[in-house]
Parts: C-alpha cells; structure tokens; sequence
C-alpha cells in the first residue's frame, strides 16, 4: 500500500468565475484571477491498494476529529475524481481516503476548491504520479470544481489558460502581503449549490454585459497586483463581489445568497474606509463576508467584525505558499 496526505488551501476570486461553458468539465466563460489563502484548508489523506478490488472507502472527520463514513452526497463526487485519476494514471487498486476541513464547508468559503485540490494532489502522490503543474491543475479542474484548478497553486493565480484550460500562478505569495479577513455570518450550507448557480447564471439579463467588460478588468487587476496598488486593487474586488451576486439575484429563478448579516457587514466596510481603513468586501456563491486589506490594517479590520452581532466568527486570514505535503495524516 501508498499513502499520502496534502493539506491544500482555499483561495478567494478578486475577479470572479462565474457561468460555465461545460458543466461537467467545469470550463468556464470568462477568466477569474484569485489570491490563494493559508489557514482555511482542507487536509486529505489517500491510501491506496494495488490491484486491490474492494470498494473505495470515503471517510470524513467529525468535529472531534474522529473518522466517519461520508454521506452519499459527499462521497459520490469523491468516488468520482478518483476515478477520473485512476483511469488517468492508468492503475486498478482501491482507495481509502479521509479528509477534514478548517473552516466551515459549503458555506461559500471555497472548501470544494480546497477539498478537491487536496484530493487531487494526495491522490497523485499516493500513485507515485508527478505531473506537471498544469496537469495537476487540470486533474482538480475535471472534478468539477472550477474553482479547484486555482487551489493548486499558491500566491496570485489566473484560470484559465491554453486548451486545457488550466490556471497559472502569475505572482508568488512573497509578492505582496495581502489579508483576508472573513467574517462568517452563516455557517450552513447555502440553499442553492454553486453548480446549479452556474448554469442559471446566463438567465441573467444582466450576464452578457458582464463577460463584455471582464477582460479589461482582469487586465487592470492584474496590472494592480504587480504594481501592488491597493487603492486600484480594492474597488475592483468590491465590484466584483457585488456584480456576482448581481448576476445571482437576476437570475431565472433569482438566487439570494445574502442574509441580513452580509448587509451589516458591507455597512461596516464602507464605515472602516470613511475611517482610513484600506477595506475592500468581497463575497463568493454565499452570505459570508471576505474583507481583504494590507497586512497592517488588519488588526483594526479583525477588531471591527467580531464586534457585530450578525458576524459568528472572524477568520484571519491571508496570501499563502500553497499545497503542502508536511502535514500529519488522518489515518
């Protein structure tokens, strides 16, 4: 038997993936650039038996941190990839595969970007396989978890890239020390899955306007980062944040991912920046709020959210390196 256990991090879009041109393939319409965090992870051990012919067992981390099957819900998807991986390495044997979070799952946080880049990669070595960045970005991609094929690398990342549709590290972490701080105003699932989002999302009237202006604003995000220009930078992140859920709120039947604590949390933002708080708010496909910021506003920033009411945790946060296998295993 091979083991191996990767701790792969979620990342927060600056320029946002949304609307697909294949589902199944998680291609999408439009490029997305996104800052790869540190402490909101997941960490996954693969075990793997060759030749072996027993079903693969899915096991998942309760909050004690003891091992439970997963549900059908969960583990389907899990199966799946491990399929996809097996059949692409080219090996038959089953796998055993555990896997914990540290951070809230499914509660727009990112945790299948981490959960499926975490997989991807355990996998991977667990095989003894070693390709290449872009493949490895690939593997996560075809879970179907776009937003996986940018969890595989640290820093500043871009997706896609060539026909195959991988994404690109284009600044390390060390380039510049941004945060997120997120405050977590809901800690359940959302009541509409980002894949269904996805396909309801070109319903919008409001959709086609969008991917018409995304190329410019990629340019001039990215244009910011290697200048790390934060005043340029912030506005773009917040537009970002407000035209997804524009796009959401328009569709066909509308999606509404807000709840009254995103509200409160975008009045205090603006309030921190009348203040002299370099603060800009960003939301994925969820209520929860990612405040990024320079790393010395952080403090102050953090200090603010975990006073409201609305907000059950702050999660401090920030750019991380990436992957990492220098982690205890779960089994």
């Amino acid at each position: 038997m091979a083991k191996a256990t990767v701790e792969a991090p979620s990342n927060i879009a600056f320029v946002k993936y949304w609307g697909v041109k294949d589902i199944d393939q998680a291609i999408p319409q439009a490029p997305s650039l996104s800052m790869t965090l540190q402490k909101c992870a997941s960490r996954t051990t693969v075990e793997f038996a060759e030749g072996a012919t027993e079903a693969d067992t899915i096991l998942k981390a309760r909050p004690d941190g003891t091992l439970a099957p997963a549900s059908p819900a969960f583990a389907d998807p899990v199966r799946a990839q491990l399929d996809r991986i097996r059949t692409w390495a080219g090996h038959t044997g089953t796998f055993k595969v555990a896997t914990q979070n540290s951070f809230p799952a499914a509660a727009g946080l990112g945790s299948s970007a981490s959960g499926f880049a975490a997989l991807t990669l355990a996998t991977l070595h667990a095989l003894d396989a070693n390709p290449d960045g872009a493949e490895r970005s690939v593997l996560a991609r075809r879970s179907g978890s776009g937003s996986a094929a940018r969890s595989v690398f640290g820093g500043y990342v871009t997706w896609p890239h060539g026909d195959n549709h991988a994404a690109k590290q284009i600044e390390p972490y060390t380039h510049w020390d941004l945060r997120d701080v997120i405050a977590v105003v809901e800690t359940t699932p959302k009541n509409v899955p980002s894949r269904e989002g996805h396909q309801r999302a070109p319903s919008s009237p409001f959709y086609e306007q969008r991917l018409a202006h995304l190329d410019d604003r990629m340019k001039a995000a990215r244009e910011s980062i290697a200048a790390r220009d934060f005043d340029r930078l912030g506005p773009i992140i917040e537009t970002e944040g407000i035209e997804l859920h524009l796009i959401t709120m328009s569709s066909t039947p509308p999606i509404y991912y807000w709840s009254p604590g995103t509200i409160a949390v975008l009045e205090v933002v603006r309030a921190m920046r009348a203040d002299g708080l370099s603060a800009y708010a960003t939301m994925d496909a969820g209520a929860n709020v990612h405040v990024i910021c320079p790393a010395d506003d952080e403090p102050q920033i953090a200090a603010r959210l975990d006073a409201l009411d609305a907000v059950h945790l702050v999660i401090r946060d920030g750019i991380g390196p990436g992957p990492t296998s220098d982690v205890e295993p779960l089994f």
